[in-house]
């Protein structure tokens, strides 16, 4: 008779709690581990502009669609991007409320209901934080001559859940605000994790109010004669993140904590010949490189310094508006400052088995660019990788439909060691 180690024998059953053993279960096993060791399926995905009046919608047809892409990959850990944070007194949310539910709400109403026949439902905890888009900064950043601090009321969205341009003075506002945004909390960020996990909540870090300026040899813009493009006083408050960039420590039930570095930077294009989308994007890039190294100028928000523990599992994950062999990047921060630390897996980058015309196999976007990225630290194992290109189903005709988003997600398999005990 075969005799297993009482370590082995924890190690298959741990392995078995975190993958989901069994139809019925939350989420489909990411795959066979070997003794002292856990796999796990992460994603990160751009939704596409949700707002709050979508969520209390559960018949919407494009987050219904978005929903079903998200259970036929079933990851365990998914970052969502362009999700609005919502807050009390913006966009019909009560004064009383409590903030940052959306990511819950998208949760419950729509992952938790299969979207399509054969699918199951998946149970996951929901983490949202305040984000600095659509937030009034009370300066011109813009330097168009006004300070706009009011933003009109967005339009409502179409039958097919669609969103019509901004107006200008929606424009001009979100010019002048932290982040771009329309409205306070647009294009906020959601991490979503399966029930079987936990969020470490008291470990979270969030570097949303910590200056640009802070970062040594930041690429601050000047004006077409030298000039710095912000006003002193404006400096000081010019912040490093368009959104947010977030430490979430995620707890497996095999004792290994991994910390999902999750950030979502501004595009590098819509501005001048200042460039200050693209350096800026370039910087809140390479915050990263320097937060995995434990540079000693980074402060978060409850004032403590410094950056992630050497020892620590991490992952990278999330749209960072830059591809390391094209576009519009400045100063190619994804190649610079990420693809060359020897503290991340950087070798054979996922790529879709779909062959869309005039995407290449690792492009993540439907505007032919590499953007979305999952990096892990090479503390863990990168078991397989790829890019979702397949589309969901209509629920009339039961044939595929458009995508609903301009992203692809992009879903990874790691092996985590088990935590020494």
């Amino acid at each position: 008779m075969m005799r297993w180690s009482f370590r082995t024998v924890v190690a298959i059953v741990v392995a078995a709690i975190a993958s989901g053993i069994g139809e019925g279960q939350s989420n489909q096993p990411a795959g066979d581990a070997p003794p002292g060791h856990l796999t796990i399926r992460i994603a990160t995905f751009n939704l596409g502009d949700v707002r709050t009046d979508d969520l209390k919608n559960p018949e919407h047809p494009r987050l219904k669609q978005l929903a079903e892409v998200i259970q036929r990959l079933r990851p365990n850990v998914i970052l969502l991007n362009e999700i609005a944070y919502d807050m009390p007194g913006v966009l019909g949310v009560a004064d009383d409320a409590q903030p940052g539910r959306n990511a819950q709400v998208f949760a419950d109403t729509f992952l938790a209901t299969p979207q399509s026949p054969g699918l199951w439902p998946m149970q996951m905890t929901g983490f949202m934080r305040a984000v600095n888009t659509g937030v009034s900064s009370g300066h011109d950043l813009d330097n168009n001559g006004r300070i706009v601090t009011t933003y009109p009321t967005p339009a409502p969205a179409r039958a097919d859940g669609s969103r019509p341009a901004p107006v200008p003075e929606a424009t001009e506002y979100g010019g002048d605000c932290f982040g771009f945004g329309t409205f306070p909390g647009q294009y906020g960020m959601a991490l979503l994790v399966d029930r079987r996990l936990a969020i470490v909540d008291e470990e979270v870090r969030t570097f949303r109010l910590m200056p640009w300026d802070f970062i040594p040899g930041a690429l601050l813009p000047v004006t077409a004669d030298g000039k710095p493009w912000y006003e002193p006083v404006e400096q000081a408050d010019v912040r490093l993140s368009s959104k947010s960039h977030w430490d979430v420590p995620v707890k497996l039930p095999n004792g290994a904590v991994i910390h999902f570095l999750c950030s979502h930077p501004t595009p590098p294009v819509f501005d001048g010949p200042e460039d200050r989308n693209g350096r800026r994007n370039h910087d809140e890039i390479r915050f990263w490189a320097d937060y995995i190294e434990n540079s000693s100028y980074i402060v978060d928000d409850t004032n403590t310094p410094g950056g992630l523990d050497k020892r620590a599992h991490f992952v990278i994950l999330g749209d960072l508006n830059a591809d390391p062999d094209e576009g519009d990047a400045y100063k190619n921060p994804i190649r610079n400052s990420l693809l060359t630390s020897r503290r991340i897996h950087t070798d054979n980058p996922p790529v879709s088995e779909v062959a869309i015309e005039g995407l290449d196999p690792d492009d993540t976007s439907r505007f032919k660019l590499r953007v979305d990225y999952i990096l892990p630290s090479r503390t863990l194992g990168v078991v397989k990788s790829g890019i979702w290109r397949e589309p969901p189903q209509s629920a009339l005709t039961g044939r595929p439909v458009d995508f609903p988003s301009d992203h692809f997600p992009v879903w990874m398999e790691l092996l985590v060691p088990d935590e020494e005990r």
